[in-house]
């Protein structure tokens, strides 16, 4: 890239960057009347994103160009290391003109840095990483699986009490939440009991649908405790092996990029998996919120 395409695209990805903060910073809780008559909505996620040394991250932007609708970033949105060079370099020329749709989880690479300061400016994110939004009838809760920098993960650890805090205060028919560590995957990294707090609490409160990355596949799970877990490292960077499909795990594949399509109904959702040009890998369906 040349570096006046560089200086250009740093620039641009700043602008939205900023603008994302303020429109997150500004963004208001609707009325619980208001969520219950709301339309459906449409969430499309994926991770494990951006990167030099693929083109896949090209492959997925241009597809979520085509496609309305609000973008979970289910963290490492761009390789290596979350710096502010690689923002410039890897992932703005693709993903720039999308940062105002993004409401993104954090991701082990963007802790590469130290302090994921870079990807917090960049994504307009809360600095603790942690933080829920509404998305028509749905509350949508978005958590920071890295529990080494944020105080841990157990019960009790200031992130759980804000989680038991933050589902308590929106009792919502339908809930779904998000980080990038998965609770459960068959994947290169696999599962993973440090989170089991956090489902614990989102079961409790009988949340429908997590959404998780980390491993570089699409993975579909049955319901555990309620709660239906789809992992989507799908997001462009490579592909990981599925070693040895565990429990639970319903359907999964490992060779295509692409972003996971989900429809929030009042009551209800679907989901479909979309590949990216010439991908022929797929999988939908649909279940009602408990």
């Amino acid at each position: 890239m040349s570096p006046q395409r560089r200086s250009r695209a740093a620039a641009l990805a700043c602008a939205l960057a900023l603008g994302c903060a303020i429109a997150l910073a500004g963004r208001s809780e609707p009325a619980a009347a208001t969520r219950a008559t709301a339309p459906a909505e449409t969430l499309l996620a994926l991770g494990d994103i951006a990167s030099c040394a693929s083109d896949g991250d090209e492959q997925t932007a241009a597809l979520l160009a085509k496609l309305s609708g609000t973008i979970a970033a289910i963290g490492d949105v761009v390789y290596p290391n979350g710096t502010a060079q690689d923002f410039a370099d890897c992932f703005s020329p693709a993903w720039a003109p999308l940062l105002p749709r993004i409401r993104a989880a954090l991701g082990n690479h963007e802790y590469n840095t130290g302090s994921a300061a870079t990807a917090i400016a960049m994504l307009g994110l809360p600095q603790r990483g942690w933080y829920s939004y509404e998305l028509g009838a749905w509350h949508v809760v978005v958590l920071n699986g890295n529990c080494g920098f944020v105080g841990g993960c157990a019960a009790g650890s200031p992130q759980w009490r804000w989680l038991r805090f933050d589902l308590a205060a929106h009792p919502s028919r339908c809930t779904l939440a998000y980080w990038h560590q998965p609770r459960y995957s068959s994947g290169l990294h696999g599962s993973d009991l440090s989170y089991q707090p956090f489902w614990d609490l989102l079961a409790r409160a009988r949340a429908d649908v997590v959404l998780a990355g980390h491993d570089h596949h699409y993975e579909r799970f049955a319901p555990v405790q309620g709660i239906r877990e789809f992992v989507v490292g799908t997001g462009g960077a490579s592909h990981y092996p599925v070693l040895w499909p565990r429990r639970g795990s319903v359907v999964h594949d490992d060779h295509t990029f692409g972003v996971l399509r989900l429809g929030l109904r009042r009551a209800s959702y679907t989901w479909k998996f979309l590949p990216v040009g010439g991908g022929t890998f797929t999988d939908a369906g649909s279940a009602g919120c408990r």
